[in-house]
């Protein structure tokens, strides 16, 4: 092989890795939140923030100089670098996961899977995707917020929001679940309320018309 040929393999081969390392580091760059973003994490940064006091907004998912000054005193409080913006350690500190590219474009999958892990982390995969759809069905149902960060945030809806199980490690299954429930995938047959009847406390739920029972979750319309 000639040194001319050799040097031009030399330079491809260097631009080629070159390229490949650049997007895997744009695939996994840190996103940070501030002032001007908006979605549905933001929303969420939102809601942390006002169950704790620092925000007395609505959690409409806009970032804007209400939701800055909160973030700015919630970093002060918890020994952060109070700068407004919610980058990695403050979103890690929030308990929200949402601090890579990806998980910018895919809020509603991390949002829903948290809440389906949440519920339903033991239950079987059918089960899973059912608790998905039951959000989803909500989110067009007259009787309920219209937004997923609505419905899921809604006061006394979930158990999960208020026993500690919301902000515990999302088990693998339920991303993928989340995803076929958003695909279209209703297991529940169109249910806008599900328990479980060994631990169910409230007798007006046994008032619902079951639809379908999956694992231990009666689906409901």
């Amino acid at each position: 092989m000639s040194k001319k040929r050799r040097l031009y393999l030399l330079l491809a081969t260097f631009f080629a890795t070159a390229t490949l390392a650049l997007c895997l580091t744009r695939g996994v760059e840190a996103v940070t939140y501030q002032k001007g973003s908006s979605g549905s994490v933001v929303t969420q940064i939102q809601n942390k923030l006002k169950s704790w006091g620092y925000y007395t907004g609505e959690a409409d998912g806009v970032y804007g100089s209400k939701t800055e000054t909160a973030i700015r005193r919630f970093q002060e409080k918890n020994g952060l670098t109070v700068d407004g913006k919610a980058g990695p350690q403050t979103l890690a500190a929030l308990g929200i996961s949402g601090g890579s590219a990806s998980d910018a474009n895919s809020g509603d999958v991390a949002l829903l899977a948290r809440l389906i892990s949440a519920e339903a982390r033991g239950e079987p995969y059918t089960g899973q995707v059912a608790v998905g759809a039951v959000v989803l069905n909500r989110m067009k149902h007259p009787s309920f917020p219209n937004t997923m960060s609505g419905v899921i945030y809604q006061a006394g809806a979930f158990s999960c929001m208020s026993d500690g199980q919301f902000n515990q490690p999302v088990a693998y299954s339920c991303y993928q679940a989340a995803r076929d429930a958003l695909n279209g995938w209703d297991p529940s047959g169109g249910a806008i309320y599900y328990f479980n009847p060994a631990t169910a406390t409230s007798k007006w739920i046994w008032s619902r018309p079951t639809i379908v029972v999956i694992g231990k979750h009666r689906f409901c319309a």
